[in-house]
């Protein structure tokens, strides 16, 4: 059961996470960011472990003496001398529930001191795992699973048999396989290129490690594609066939045996129609030929492709930073290492004055000849240019404070006929390429202006290095409209006032 779904509410019901609002969720993690925090992480992680043996309620003794067992196994457990104050800031924040024990009261008076008993709330055990997770995350699970396809294939093909044969116990078990599966994988790949982007960002600071392992990361890269396209049709026919036996039994089946004690049978199915959504949203319910919208496996297929390029894009870059010798690294160390020679505060604020040029933009400081024709209250945009110096312009010269210096000429017939010009031309330009997208590219012949269009639009899709095959296909998009290299048998060929476009393999699609 999902603690986090919603329940329906009944009168008196406390159950799963409902009665927490955003506040008090929110304030679950209090603890992470406290003063106290390493504190108040070993004093959960006693819980935790009293948790584990099954002592759910614990008294501040009780937790005393498992923070005396983890300080003996963890030497950097701190030493925590009242527990008390942590046990009260941890009930305020909603993580532990605090209960009265009167069992242990000896007499009267103790038991009117109400010893407290503590244990995990529901939102707490969340919170505190959340933060574990985080703490415990390593790359090691940062990979692509290309050994689960078969896994996949062989419990699609079990599903179809148990939902044909009824039994429902089975239908439950594959169902919930194939979702654990399915959700393991999208998390290991957002982990995966999530890495990949943390890579390319550090890659001056670390080009060793990237090239130690650049070998390892392609092989794996390009085996996963491999196996993704081949097992992909295969996938989806089996979707298909499950698909075949009866959707509305294979869901029936699947609530009848889900032993979820506080949601309806109709909640159940509504859940389990869901999660069969999101089973044929990743692979479809065709054998790739009907199929109109990409599927997840077709996205994770681009997204991989694209990745390659990129790790090879970033290969080139390091080797030839390495081989010349200079780099973003190299450079900032240099730039560093002079700040630190400078002698005194002005020669360094004179270095920083002449690498990034930051204390007077050209342009800026520059004042009007005579302040009150404009009035301060007046807009940039609404107010006439400043006349300027041409060397201040052209080579970012101060002009002679004595002298008269050469003003810029504005041309300004000049600069509205060029602009009128480009506007035409991007008039022409969009016209063409909606001419191409409301006539379509076959059956006729292709004048200038349409055959300039489509060559654009063809450069932009083959630059984007996203091979057209046989799930995958490229595109490129301008002038409002799309670009896109459908992958088809044979060969296509396009009439131009040019010559005629011979394509292998592909056709073209204008939208």
């Amino acid at each position: 059961m999902d603690p986090l779904a919603s329940e329906p509410p009944t009168e008196g019901s406390s159950f799963g996470m409902d009665a927490f609002t955003l506040d008090d969720r929110m304030r679950l993690f209090h603890f992470a960011a406290a003063e106290k925090r390493n504190e108040y992480l070993w004093l959960l992680r006693a819980f935790d472990r009293g948790r584990a043996n099954y002592q759910v309620l614990l008294h501040a003794g009780s937790a005393r003496e498992l923070l005396a067992q983890l300080r003996a196994e963890h030497p950097d457990c701190p030493e925590i001398g009242e527990v008390q104050p942590l046990l009260d800031s941890l009930n305020d924040w909603r993580l532990l529930d605090r209960s009265y024990d009167g069992t242990r009261a000896a007499n009267l008076a103790e038991y009117r001191n109400r010893h407290y008993v503590y244990q995990f709330t529901q939102a707490g055990y969340r919170a505190y795992r959340a933060v574990e997770d985080v703490l415990g995350a390593t790359l090691d699970d940062a990979q692509l699973s290309r050994l689960i396809f078969p896994d996949i294939l062989a419990d699609l093909q079990a599903l179809a048999t148990a939902n044909e044969t009824g039994d429902a116990d089975e239908v439950y078990r594959k169902l919930s396989r194939l979702d654990q599966v399915l959700g393991d994988m999208a998390q290991r790949a957002a982990r995966f290129y999530l890495m990949l982007g943390d890579l390319a960002r550090t890659n001056d600071a670390r080009p060793e490690v990237f090239l130690r392992h650049k070998d390892a990361l392609l092989t794996h890269m390009r085996e996963f594609t491999a196996e993704l396209a081949r097992y992909t049709p295969r996938l989806a026919a089996a979707v298909h066939t499950v698909a075949e036996t009866g959707v509305d039994r294979l869901i029936a089946q699947a609530a009848s045996a889900d032993d979820r004690l506080f949601r309806t049978a109709s909640e159940r199915e509504d859940d389990w129609r869901q999660r069969w959504a999101g089973l044929t949203h990743w692979f479809g319910t065709g054998t790739g030929t009907g199929r109109t919208a990409p599927t997840e496996a077709d996205r994770l297929q681009t997204a991989t492709i694209t990745a390659i390029a990129g790790v090879l894009a970033l290969l080139r870059r390091v080797t030839e930073a390495r081989r010349g010798g200079v780099s973003r690294e190299s450079q900032l160390r240099h730039l560093a290492q002079w700040f630190v020679s400078c002698p005194d505060d002005e020669a360094a604020h004179g270095l920083f004055q002449a690498v990034f040029d930051l204390g007077a933009p050209r342009h800026i400081a520059v004042p009007h000849e005579d302040p009150e024709l404009v009035p301060a209250r007046l807009s940039w945009w609404d107010a006439d240019p400043v006349p300027l110096a041409r060397g201040l312009v052209e080579a970012g010269r101060e002009p002679q404070k004595t002298g008269r210096t050469a003003r810029i000429e504005r041309n300004d017939a000049q600069r509205e006929r060029l602009r009128a010009e480009q506007l035409k031309l991007q008039r022409e330009r969009r016209g063409a390429a909606l001419a191409l997208a409301a006539d379509g590219l076959y059956d006729r012949v292709l004048d200038e202006p349409e055959t300039q269009a489509l060559l654009g639009l063809l450069d932009l899709a083959l630059g984007a290095r996203v091979p057209a095959s046989r799930t995958v296909s490229a595109s490129g998009s301008a002038h409002g409209v799309r670009l896109t290299l459908r992958p088809c048998e044979g060969s296509t060929t396009v009439r131009t006032v040019r010559g005629r476009l011979h394509l292998s393999g592909v056709r073209l699609e204008v939208s």
